[in-house]
């Protein structure tokens, strides 16, 4: 298995965060085992949440820091808001 392909800025509290790309958010994503709507359900975005999250992979809207943080914990990456 390859490293994950997230660059560390996207990994640190929000005070000091950038957005992640599209392809990070696809990465995180296959890191948790996630399908869009497992996403959606797990993240609690209701109904119509997995195309939020393809917006988000597909870049057309920035994923917010609580959501990104959480896909980070889900994904074995960490409690990066600490």
């Amino acid at each position: 298995m390859s490293e994950p392909n997230i660059r560390l800025e996207c990994l640190r509290p929000a005070e000091k965060w950038s957005h992640p790309t599209g392809e990070e958010v696809r990465e995180v994503l296959r890191m948790a085992g996630f399908s869009a709507s497992v996403a959606a359900k797990s993240l609690g975005l209701g109904e119509g949440g997995g195309r939020t999250v393809r917006r988000w992979t597909g870049e057309d809207t920035n994923i917010s820091y609580a959501n990104w943080a959480l896909l980070c914990d889900f994904a074995g990456l960490g409690q990066i808001w600490k």
